[in-house]
């Protein structure tokens, strides 16, 4: 008898790659769930050069890869950035999702974009963290502060081995609202808040999610890295919301 179950696919957030889901899918497919991980653009064969990524590339590449497994609804987990991608893949294409899960994750609002969103915290932890480049097309988490604000409870060897992976991130995709968000609203969805997330500041995360039910926002006590400082948690977590 086959497995009618959805699979997971994970999205990954600023600078960084599938990667940074490989603990916490490698929990679930050891309880036989199907899962898998993609590279968002321009960090794939054939993506758009990273001044002209945008983010309807980011919704078109998970669209895209959904399609290239069958077609199947998928449960949508992103992290961080990955929020504003799940979404837009969700807006584009609602009927291949059948679930939303955002792990510490920027949740768009109408006509704002991350960026929009981002500014009007009251805190900002994470611009002292990052150097935008030269040509101001993207940015770079710094290596003197990368390993504070992303990783401080994970384990030595993973922190050391993620911040060698850390990509530039394009910033145009962060300066574009969702379009239709109505179509990825209509999905059922859940929130991962992360309570020590020296990222994304935890009361943004619960402003964001405010107007959400309860049992739709469980707390994890960690970082903004919950893929790493406790992959085990994180699984079961996203378990128990499918």
């Amino acid at each position: 008898m086959s497995d009618t179950r959805p699979a997971f696919l994970f999205v990954h957030g600023s600078c960084h790659g599938a990667w940074c889901w490989n603990l916490v899918m490698a929990q679930l497919e050891a309880q036989g769930h199907a899962c898998r991980a993609l590279d968002l653009p321009p960090y794939v064969a054939g993506a758009p050069a990273e001044a002209q990524v945008t983010l309807e590339d980011y919704a078109q590449a998970i669209v895209n890869d959904i399609d290239a497994h069958g077609g199947a609804p998928v449960v949508l987990v992103g992290h961080s950035a990955g929020g504003y991608a799940i979404t837009a893949a969700a807006a584009r294409a609602p009927d291949k999702i059948a679930q939303l899960i955002y792990v510490c994750a920027y949740v768009p609002s109408a006509g704002i974009s991350l960026a929009d969103l981002r500014r009007s915290a009251a805190e900002q932890p994470v611009m002292g963290a990052i150097d935008l480049l030269p040509d101001r097309l993207a940015f770079v988490f710094r290596q003197d502060k990368a390993r504070a604000a992303l990783f401080h409870d994970c384990p030595n060897s993973v922190a050391q081995d993620a911040m060698t992976r850390l990509v530039p991130q394009p910033v145009r995709p962060q300066n574009a609202p969702v379009q239709n968000l109505a179509r990825a609203n209509a999905i059922a969805r859940s929130y991962v808040r992360c309570t020590e997330d020296r990222v994304i500041p935890p009361v943004e995360q619960t402003k964001m999610t405010c107007d959400w039910p309860k049992g739709d926002v469980i707390d994890m006590h960690c970082g903004h890295s919950p893929f790493f400082a406790d992959p085990k948690g994180l699984a079961e977590i996203i378990l128990t919301r499918r």
